[in-house]
């Protein structure tokens, strides 16, 4: 079956065995994402040590991609910088699981999102991050979601 949809094998054993796998009561960032299309739903909980992701958790409600990019995108995230993880595409995701399905690629763009929107989270508590500095001014998605690499 997992062949017949296009399933790499590093996809499905990140989908059956996923890891970084659950919430964290004393997060230092939080990020949640969601797509209103497909119904996914990603959270992503960061403990962040001398400017690095020294834990990360995450938390996803959809399907096997949905799941084995939230698994890939924690794994690449840990232990490294910050301005690193931002780095982190949805290309980036999809690569480390030797590709998806074209019908499933947004599922990496919303990992790498909410690990963008969990290290947010923690800048704008240390005050690194004001609202405005997020978005360039005059952008607007040609993409129609909130989900894109400039949103």
């Amino acid at each position: 079956m997992a062949q017949q949809i296009g399933y790499s094998k590093k996809v499905m054993e990140h989908f059956m065995n996923p890891k970084n796998v659950g919430t964290m009561d004393d997060a230092d960032g939080h990020g949640k994402v969601g797509n209103p299309v497909c119904g996914d739903l990603m959270e992503i909980f960061i403990k962040v040590k001398d400017d690095k992701i020294e834990d990360i958790r995450f938390q996803t409600f959809g399907c096997g991609s949905a799941i084995a990019t939230s698994s890939m995108v924690s794994e690449m995230a840990k232990g490294m910088r910050l301005d690193e993880a931002m780095r982190i595409t949805r290309n980036d995701v999809a690569n480390e699981l030797d590709g998806l399905p074209p019908v499933k690629m947004h599922c990496s763009n919303l990992a790498a999102d909410a690990l963008h929107e969990a290290i947010k989270d923690y800048k704008r508590k240390k005050g690194e991050i004001v609202e405005e500095e997020e978005k360039p001014a005059g952008h607007t998605c040609e993409h129609n979601h909130n989900h894109c690499d400039t949103c």
